[in-house]
């Protein structure tokens, strides 16, 4: 049923029928003065008058009463909006707005018709943003009068996704039809659909007195019920590759100053807290016109700003402490706790918001129940780029040689003139840049604060660790095994238990296999 009540739309029906028949008439000046001082019945029925005469100012007149932008000044009925008001008959401009004019007051009941015949009305539109707006306002429950309306939309409609809206409201008015083949029909018509509404309703029939009514009403609800299934899952595989994305974008970082130079660096989330206040700062930078395009600007300047921190950290502090874990471990968790303090002082103690571009807003619309966020896609692509890029340059560049040489076996690679103490300010600065990259992706997924990184230094070795140190394949395997892991125990346990069973299963696993999933080959690990 309609909100308005089934009163509101009988008295609409018949309205609406002439206006998709195309009759076009002058905007009805009786009906507008009772749309704004007519009484209860009167005003559904001036609704039902503006409605039949398929004016395109009908619609703005409707809305204008929606809005609260109708006033009245004597019998003369006005559309006042921005301190500028019309005559919403004539649409002739009124300058000044009168001092007499009265705001028009619309009751729960009105405000409803008025919806329920926007939505009926623009169900025709030529603007696909409006049909499908309108068949969404009608899928909350549409009353079996406007059948025939929905049907004739239906008939001509050509996009997909309204299509499929169409359908489902139509036959949840066909299943209030006094004919068994017709409710049989809409029946069958929501079993090959993947709406959780669809769910709905077939489970008020599973229960039906007719036999065959029932047994139709039990299949279509089980081929519904494998698509919201199917939807579940292929949700919750994205969530698993979403999250493993940015366990492995926080952790590269870390497998280059960790795996591949045994550094154990406690200040890598606040490496990567500089990278996402960077981003705040440069979408500050970019505030007007060309917002759109701060990410470009973006990214490379967390690359660079979280590189020169941490190159300036390698040169002045851990340098001196290669060697020593502990008194590296102490060294570095003072340092994170100086960058904290830091931020503090430059930005405040709260959270800073950074906006998400245009095209990273909203989500793409796979199935009824599974929207996938631009944000989380976009996201996932970068990640999927980066380490393309790290694998290009450890691999088949003079830096990557270099870096993989003084990882093996320093004395040799020192031996043939390879600058290893150079080689580790290169190395440091890549891994902390790394996670200035993580930083800017992270900053799209909520706000950002001094405690950012607090949040995935633990995940983030326990990726490196668990993965093989010193192994980037190993860290990418480990990501996508503990992003899935977390995902789907949480679906089961809640987030909690889950980050407690990863935990535990990786105490056990380092138990049997220290190594980890890839053991890192060469003369020093061989020695």
């Amino acid at each position: 049923m309609l909100s308005g009540g089934r009163l509101a739309a009988a008295a609409l029906l018949p309205a609406v029928a002439v206006f998709f028949s195309g009759t076009a008439w002058a905007l009805d000046g009786a009906a507008v003065e009772k749309l704004a001082l007519g009484e209860g019945d009167e005003r559904i029925a001036a609704i039902s008058a503006l409605v039949s005469e398929g004016d395109p100012k009908a619609v703005d007149v409707l809305k204008a009463l929606a809005e609260g932008e109708m006033q009245t000044s004597g019998r003369r009925v006005l559309i006042v909006r921005g301190g500028k008001a019309m005559d919403a008959v004539t649409g002739e401009a009124v300058a000044p707005v009168p001092a007499d004019s009265e705001d028009v007051v619309a009751n729960n009941r009105l405000r409803a018709a008025v919806g329920d015949a926007l939505a009926l009305l623009r169900l025709l539109s030529p603007v696909r943003a409006e049909r499908l707006a309108s068949a969404k306002t009608l899928a909350g429950g549409a009353d079996a009068a406007t059948l025939p309306l929905v049907q004739r939309a239906l008939a001509q409609e050509s996009d997909a996704e309204i299509r499929a809206l169409l359908e489902i409201i139509a036959a949840s008015m066909q299943l209030k039809s006094e004919s068994r083949d017709a409710r049989l029909a809409a029946i069958r018509t929501l079993g090959r659909s993947s709406s959780a509404s669809s769910k709905t309703l077939l489970l008020e029939l599973a229960n039906d007195a007719d036999p065959d009514i029932r047994r139709e009403a039990h299949m279509s609800l089980d081929a519904v019920e494998k698509r919201l299934a199917l939807g579940e899952w292929l949700g919750l595989a994205f969530a698993g590759i979403s999250l493993a994305s940015i366990l492995l974008l926080a952790a590269l970082g870390l497998a280059i100053t960790y795996g591949l130079m045994g550094v154990i660096n406690m200040a890598h989330g606040e490496l990567i807290m500089i990278g996402a206040y960077t981003t705040y700062v440069v979408q500050n930078l970019f505030r007007g016109s060309a917002f759109d395009w701060y990410l470009a600007a973006a990214v490379p300047a967390a690359f660079v700003v979280s590189g020169l921190v941490g190159m300036a950290l390698e040169r002045t502090v851990i340098r001196w402490l290669y060697g020593r874990p502990l008194e590296t471990l102490l060294a570095t968790w003072g340092i994170s706790l100086i960058l904290i303090q830091a931020v503090r002082t430059l930005f405040g103690a709260q959270n800073v918001q950074v906006e998400n571009p245009a095209f990273m807003s909203g989500g793409l619309q796979v199935l009824s129940n599974l929207v996938l966020p631009w944000s989380r896609i976009y996201i996932v692509a970068f990640v999927a780029l980066v380490l393309a890029g790290m694998w290009i340059l450890l691999g088949k560049t003079r830096l990557g040689l270099f870096i993989r040489g003084v990882t093996q076996n320093r004395a040799m690679a020192s031996c043939v003139g390879v600058p290893t103490a150079r080689v580790d300010t290169w190395a440091f600065g890549l891994g902390s840049a790394i996670a200035g990259l993580a930083g800017c992706a992270l900053s799209q997924l909520g706000n950002v604060g001094p405690d950012l990184g607090q949040g995935y230094i633990v995940d983030s070795f326990l990726v490196v660790v668990f993965g093989g140190v010193g192994h980037l394949a190993g860290t990418a395997y480990a990501a996508l095994v503990l992003g899935f892991a977390n995902k789907a125990l949480e679906s089961w346990s809640g987030a909690v238990l889950a980050k407690i069973a990863v935990l535990v299963f990786i105490i056990f696993f380092i138990q049997r296999r220290p190594q980890g999933l890839f053991a890192l080959r060469g003369r020093a690990v061989d020695t």
